[in-house]
């Protein structure tokens, strides 16, 4: 009896476990073939970008006083007006007809920043004495001329700065990646790639900006010096996501020699647009809190820099690796 009960109980004790050990279904894992629908995305892009540029060649920029010149005033008043106040006072000053083309921003310590077109001496006295009788007793702290002569050398610096970071990219991934099969041939193909998604966010950033200055006649789409520190740091945050997928691309390429070198670049987008997607959202929430609470000073570069980090996280993901994939059809490294 005791026999029969044991192999009751061993029984009853494998029927009992049986399904935990029975197979599960798999969940199924969905995947994004970006690499296949590649020219949808550089579509995309060159719908935002073409506009942009029309309007550069054909419109230009809205310059401030750093490269286009001009006068700008620091005024502090005693009565102690807000800003908007001080703006309608400003835009309301003309000269022989007319308007000065003023600007205002307010500092920290409570003083009065007035970037207007250049004006002579007299002309300034005028500004100053009219400012006076609207806003109260105030006192002028200094008065700044910018000529042509500066303003055009500043354009140049900042074109030089945005040429040399771009070389200077270039050749610093194409060091990183020569190690790869292809030799050099692949790190320039590499390099290349980076390139033109950072031109891609440059032309974006700066198209925009001209849309926003001169067909919009947005002062906040003003080019001065603030707009080219944007311009370098979206240089740089859109080569750091570009590096990231890069990076995996690279480590894939060792491990998965089973998959074409297409597949190798979708996965490795997928495994790394979650990350820079996030990281680049944390920067955003700052900068959109700077752009709505900020003061007008800096409200200019961070739209700038919003703009550029968005299309730094989407040229890295949906621009980059493609094109990598489109230079690698054209041409071959095998």
């Amino acid at each position: 009896m005791s026999d029969i009960a044991q192999g009751k109980q061993s029984a009853d004790i494998t029927s009992d476990a049986s399904p935990a050990v029975s197979p599960q279904r798999e969940p199924r894992v969905r995947r994004l073939n970006i690499i296949g629908r590649r020219n949808l995305f550089f579509a995309i892009s060159l719908l935002i970008i073409i506009p942009g540029m029309y309007s550069m060649v054909t419109r230009g920029f809205l310059l401030g006083i750093d490269f286009a010149g001009g006068t700008e005033f620091t005024l502090n008043f005693s009565n102690q007006p807000s800003v908007a106040q001080v703006e309608q006072a400003v835009a309301a000053e003309t000269i022989h007809g007319q308007s000065i083309d003023g600007s205002v921003i307010q500092t920290g310590n409570g003083d009065f920043l007035i970037r207007a077109r250049p004006m002579l001496p007299q002309e300034q006295k005028v500004v100053e004495d009219d400012l006076q009788n609207k806003l109260g007793p105030m006192v002028v702290r200094q008065v700044l001329e910018v000529g042509p002569t500066i303003a055009g050398e500043t354009i140049q610096f900042a074109l030089l700065a945005v040429v040399l970071a771009s070389v200077a990219i270039l050749f610093l991934l194409a060091i990183r990646f020569h190690n790869l099969p292809g030799g050099w041939r692949a790190g320039f193909q590499f390099g290349g790639s980076a390139l033109a998604a950072l031109l891609h966010d440059v032309f974006l950033l700066t198209g925009i900006f001209s849309i926003m200055g001169k067909v919009l006649n947005w002062r906040i789409g003003e080019i001065d010096s603030f707009f080219v520190v944007a311009v370098l740091t979206v240089v740089g945050f859109s080569v750091h996501d570009t590096i990231v997928v890069f990076d995996r691309i690279r480590e894939n390429l060792r491990v998965s020699q089973r998959l074409s070198f297409e597949q190798v670049v979708n996965l490795s987008i997928m495994q790394t647009a979650a990350r820079s997607i996030i990281t680049s959202f944390t920067v955003v929430l700052v900068l959109v809190a700077i752009l709505i609470a900020g003061g007008s000073t800096q409200k200019g570069l961070a739209l700038a820099l919003l703009i550029g980090i968005v299309s730094g996280t989407y040229s890295s993901i949906f621009n980059a690796a493609p094109l990598l994939v489109v230079w690698r059809r054209l041409q071959p490294l095998r």
